[in-house]
């Protein structure tokens, strides 16, 4: 299902051994240095489900707390977060979900504050790319994220983020893959309005 798989882990990334104390200490820091060096990021997207179900769009992302998944045309999809609330719109039923953020991996995204190496880990792989898998020991119910960065010198704190791979508590998988990453674009104060499609006289 697409709302339960994208808000809950580019390719699978297999488990390994630990890194060393020291090189998980340094990158997760560099990671935590490019969430809170975000103002503003806009992208392509390109989510697979674990059906295999692929649909793209574009991403609007705006420190702290701030998101908008805008589907290709013809999809009656739309989630935003703001106000510390994540939103699923559906407007094929004119149907609306919302829940805190902190209660979706993505709000280890868009809340910069958190400190990683209380629930993120490096997991080990290619060099050229860092990636850190967060999960929430206390609630599992939250699902877990893979995030997947680039190393780029010239992006902030020398990485890119390149997708995130989902996981919820059902065990729904969702791949997203970015391209196309611009940082530190104005973006409109609001970005983030969506219409609540309850309200559309019939």
């Amino acid at each position: 299902m697409i709302r339960s798989a994208l808000l809950a882990p580019v390719a699978a990334i297999a488990m390994a051994a630990p890194a060393p104390a020291f090189a998980q200490g340094n990158d997760l820091a560099s990671v935590q240095r490019y969430l809170r060096g975000v103002t503003t990021m806009t992208a392509d997207f390109t989510q697979t489900d674990r059906a295999g179900k692929v649909l793209t769009g574009t991403l609007t992302w705006k420190q702290p707390g701030n998101i908008r998944f805008q589907y290709q045309k013809g999809v009656p999809l739309l989630i935003v977060a703001e106000g510390g609330a994540l939103t699923f719109i559906d407007y094929s039923v004119r149907q609306v979900q919302r829940w805190p953020i902190r209660n979706s991996p993505l709000g280890v995204l868009l809340d910069p504050s958190r400190d990683l190496s209380q629930f993120a880990r490096v997991v080990p792989g290619d060099d050229r790319l860092l990636s850190v898998e967060a999960r929430d020991p206390k609630h599992p119910e939250y699902g877990r994220i893979t995030m997947v960065f680039a190393r780029d010198p010239a992006a902030p704190a020398g990485l890119t983020l390149q997708g995130w791979v989902a996981l919820d508590s059902q065990n729904n998988r969702t791949t997203v893959r970015l391209s196309n990453q611009r940082y530190g674009a104005p973006i409109a104060a609001n970005a983030f309005r969506w219409n609540d499609p309850r309200r559309t006289n019939r």
